[in-house]
């Protein structure tokens, strides 16, 4: 177990790079990855979920009832600046609507589970970032249908119960199955929960490899178009989730869990939905392939950013410390 546990803690702590390592093979040399079927997406995701509800506790709730407002803000940023963004996006660059229903779906999905870690590494209020994660999750099979519909309901065919059961199926009932089994069988699942990292991340990246390698032809003609949008709602994501917050006189670290939990979304959902309902487009999956890898990316490079704003803040506190010090002395 404790080898499983170093290779889960090297797999986190290097997921970003393993991530465009594996998604780089898969779109160069996309038959080395070709057992990997678009078929598994949905199961593997549902894997990633039943790991989330492993790591869920009753008090990870109690949050929402401690600190109802800072929560509702989140969920409300999270459900409204992502999908508008996406339709916005999807105007802006005029995509044709098997690329625009993948970003929209991108936009409508969930916090990804990803965003607490970050949060951690940023300093950031991480209970507030769990909390949203699970409620963003739970209102998934409502608002991620109901917001595709919106969106994306004019230019192609979306059924709303459909999508509701598939988020009910791949990612509700495996969550609530982690939490039931986390609460009656704890001294086992603490265990378990130390190589999540790495049963998680594996996921993600066939995820990823099953994606990309498919459609690989198709990214090499429209990637850089495709890279554009999702680093765009992506980073504006981040922006605007910390600007709201601070316009709501939220305090830092709370500006920071809601921004890396707007900005980074579930795009394995968007990917699975894609792949489950919008079949006719091929090119629909691969938003959220690309998001999944670039998130990655840019929320290390955010913590790393608050990290650094973090420090500065410290050593001018010290350093003003030091001056008034100074001062009291020669006085």
């Amino acid at each position: 177990m404790k080898t499983l546990e170093k290779v889960s803690n090297f797999i986190g702590k290097w997921m970003a790079l393993i991530v465009i390592a594996v998604a780089a093979l898969s779109l160069f040399v996309p038959s080395s990855v070709s057992w990997i079927k678009t078929s598994w997406v949905n199961t593997l995701l549902g894997i990633v979920m039943f790991g989330m509800g492993l790591t869920l506790k009753p008090h990870d709730f109690a949050v929402v009832f401690q600190r109802p407002k800072d929560v509702v803000i989140g969920a409300v940023l999270q459900y409204t600046i992502m999908p508008l963004l996406a339709w916005v996006l999807c105007l802006a660059f005029r995509l044709p609507p098997e690329l625009a229903v993948g970003v929209i779906l991108v936009g409508t999905c969930p916090g990804g589970t990803s965003s607490n870690v970050m949060t951690y590494l940023s300093h950031g209020d991480v209970a507030l970032s769990v909390s949203m994660t699970a409620v963003s999750t739970l209102l998934s099979p409502l608002l991620t249908p109901a917001l595709t519909l919106l969106y994306a309901g004019q230019t192609v065919n979306v059924n709303f119960a459909a999508m509701m059961l598939s988020v009910v199926r791949v990612v509700l009932l495996p969550i609530v199955l982690g939490f039931v089994v986390n609460h009656f069988f704890g001294k086992y699942t603490d265990q378990a929960v130390k190589v999540l990292p790495l049963v998680s991340t594996t996921a993600i990246v066939m995820i990823i490899a099953a994606v990309v390698s498919a459609n690989s032809d198709r990214i090499m003609t429209s990637g850089l178009l495709i890279l554009a949008v999702v680093m765009c709602h992506n980073l504006l994501g981040y922006a605007l989730g910390y600007g709201c917050a601070k316009l709501l006189r939220l305090d830092t670290s709370k500006c920071r869990a809601i921004s890396i939990e707007v900005g980074m979304q579930n795009s394995g959902l968007a990917t699975s939905l894609a792949a489950t309902h919008f079949a006719q487009y091929p090119l629909a999956t691969i938003p959220g392939a690309v998001f999944s890898v670039w998130h990655n990316i840019s929320g290390a490079l955010l913590a790393s950013f608050f990290n650094h704003q973090t420090a500065k803040k410290e050593a001018a506190g010290k350093q003003q410390a030091a001056a008034a010090e100074k001062a009291h002395a020669q006085a």
